[in-house]
């Protein structure tokens, strides 16, 4: 048993902001924009988040307003997707292990620093490739899990990751796992916390999840304790 962990969700790079943090720990999860062709109806505006308030108003640049958002992972089914570098990564998952989401996150209602949470997991229940599929294979793929951004975008390749739900959750309360340190060249960097990296096994900057970090099968104790992971 392993884990994968990646980062996901909105950052300054492609929506020019990050997601909330609130004083009480709680969080919103605001996806990236969709850049793609796909038919989703969400958007930024027209989506209101936890803390009933659409996702744009926490601070979007005007042109996200309108936008269509690309909902990977979802938390309503439990699907995640990715067509790139990680799709090898995601291929190594087998059932029961441990795919864990984090996401940048910047105090919203109190003063603080950013920083980089995890905000949810998924405990693997079945993974598919869609590359190479048929398009009988794929209209029964997209019928069984019509909620995930990839099989709403067309022709998309993407490894497709399927949680188990009653072992899968977005997070109540966000759990920092990040320091700034500064790099090579000076530059503030997100690294994991020392006692993220006792706890859990991993190290190093964290700024980016390529590559995905592997959290070890003698960590997965500490890891489901963290996550409070249940045992049904």
């Amino acid at each position: 048993m392993k884990a994968l962990l990646l980062r996901v969700g909105i950052d300054k790079g492609c929506g020019g902001a990050l997601a909330p943090l609130f004083a009480d720990g709680s969080f919103e999860y605001i996806p990236i924009p969709e850049r793609r062709d796909s038919n989703e109806t969400r958007t930024f505006g027209n989506t209101v988040g936890a803390h009933a308030r659409p996702l744009f108003a926490y601070n979007l640049p005007k042109k996200l307003e309108n936008a269509k958002m690309h909902v990977d992972p979802e938390f309503e089914t439990f699907t995640y997707g990715d067509p790139s570098i990680k799709r090898t990564y995601l291929l190594k998952l087998e059932p029961g292990d441990l795919l864990v989401f984090y996401a940048g996150l910047q105090p919203w209602d109190y003063d603080g620093e950013n920083g980089l949470y995890i905000i949810g997991y998924f405990t693997i229940q079945e993974i598919i490739d869609l590359r190479g599929l048929s398009e009988e294979e794929r209209e029964h793929i997209s019928k069984r899990y019509p909620n995930n951004a990839h099989i709403k975008r067309q022709h998309d390749d993407a490894v497709i990751v399927i949680g188990d739900p009653a072992k899968s959750r977005r997070s109540d309360k966000a759990v920092r796992i990040s320091v700034k340190r500064p790099d090579r060249r000076g530059r503030p960097m997100h690294a994991v916390s020392e006692e993220i990296t006792r706890t859990l096994g991993v190290s190093g900057f964290i700024q980016q999840s390529v590559p995905p970090r592997i959290i070890k099968a003698e960590y997965m104790g500490n890891l489901m304790k963290l996550l409070d992971v249940p045992s049904v």
